[in-house]
């Protein structure tokens, strides 16, 4: 049996009935920059995030800067974010002017370790940037108290985590302002690049909608100093058809992360934790093995692709040199970038292929196979 890391190819068989009518009206009507799609797919997405505004840009990175900007961070300034994400975090600062001050991971949930927070902040601290990795929101309560007291402001890179919930409230209302990312394989994902940033701040909306759009408010009438970062309308109509399936396809993501949890809660593997403040919609399925290597290396030969998310932590890349960080700074980062593999995840993910990948780590940990029989009910909301 194959099993990708991800199926792009199925999820579009089953809506091209809806994706095909919806870009070809935009087609017909030649709306290609924002268009009418672009603004109804805003205030949609807005509402899903239960918050009340939403700014379509061109990537879930310049959603992160603009929101900066719109902020008034900038040149000199530090911004707070953890070791343990994607580069492009800690790049958006670097875009807007500002520099990026690590923290190291939480062991537990792999979000950033709140309790490193406060020894973060300097007299040049102006925001904090918690990343909710994987689909679980980080713990923003403790987050926002601390930002409050000092006079920060607050971003959340919820790239990973569309409709993630927090103590009930959707991952995007959270902060002063969130970003989100639309690239293909996102739980919400365009047939393209694509990203948004959403607010409750009227302020920040407005100006994130002029810097995306050359710094104008009506055409030629340039106020700032601004970027062509706008969501393309195509785009913006494929998110449209996709957003009213997001939520049942959050739903499937956990079954599925119950199921693996059931069959391989025996093995040595280092399972995820949600965390009991937390709703994650398993963006990414991510266990931890001593003997990665060698693991993903049989999973292949039984035709099981897996991912690395991610091998080098920020502090530790080339490119971020000059921050002046060394090898040992974040322990936790740096251990767990030699030991997490994603394990395949997507909400068309059926049964018998999560029973195949357990099998398949079982042969190669414990040398015996689960039964491969399991309930199609089987599901562990918390894990604990």
């Amino acid at each position: 049996m194959k099993v990708p890391f991800v199926d792009l190819i199925t999820q579009y068989r089953s809506l091209e009935n809806q994706i095909l009518p919806a870009m070809q009206n935009i087609l017909e009507k030649a709306q290609f920059i924002l268009g009418e799609d672009v603004e109804l797919f805003e205030k949609e997405f807005a509402a899903f995030c239960e918050t009340e505004f939403a700014v379509g840009v061109d990537s879930g990175t310049s959603a992160i800067e603009l929101a900066l900007r719109t902020l008034g961070i900038g040149e000199g300034d530090e911004v707070i974010t953890t070791a343990n994400t994607f580069i492009a975090t800690a790049l958006a600062i670097s875009y807007a002017g500002a520099r990026p001050v690590l923290v190291d991971a939480d062991p537990q949930t792999y979000t950033i370790d709140v309790s490193k927070l406060e020894e973060a902040i300097t007299p040049r601290t102006k925001a904090i940037i918690p990343v909710h990795l994987y689909g679980q929101p980080a713990d923003m309560d403790p987050i926002m108290e601390i930002a409050q007291r000092r006079g920060l402001k607050v971003i959340e890179d919820a790239c990973q985590a569309h409709g993630a919930r927090y103590k009930g409230r959707r991952a995007g209302s959270l902060g002063h302002a969130a970003a989100f990312s639309f690239y293909p394989a996102k739980n919400l994902g365009a047939y393209g690049d694509g990203g948004i940033i959403v607010t409750g701040d009227e302020q920040v909306a407005r100006s994130a909608r002029m810097l995306r759009n050359y710094g104008q408010r009506e055409k030629y009438k340039h106020l700032m100093c601004g970027f062509n970062r706008r969501l393309d309308t195509l785009q913006a109509a494929v998110l449209r058809v996709k957003l009213g399936y997001l939520d049942d396809w959050n739903n499937a993501r956990r079954r599925h992360a119950g199921r693996y949890k059931r069959l391989l809660d025996s093995t040595p593997l280092a399972l995820p934790l949600e965390a009991d403040y937390a709703e994650s919609v398993y963006h990414l399925y991510v266990v931890r093995a001593d003997n990665r290597e060698a693991l993903m290396d049989s999973l292949q030969e039984q035709g099981i692709s897996t991912g690395i998310h991610y091998p080098i932590p920020v502090h530790l890349q080339p490119a971020y040199q000059d921050l002046g960080y060394q090898s040992g700074d974040f322990p936790v980062s740096e251990r767990y970038a030699k030991c997490i593999l994603s394990l395949p995840m997507y909400p068309e993910l059926d049964r018998d292929a999560i029973v195949h990948v357990a099998n398949a780590i079982k042969n190669f940990v414990n040398g015996f196979v689960v039964e491969a029989t399991i309930s199609e009910d089987v599901f562990v909301g918390q894990v604990p």
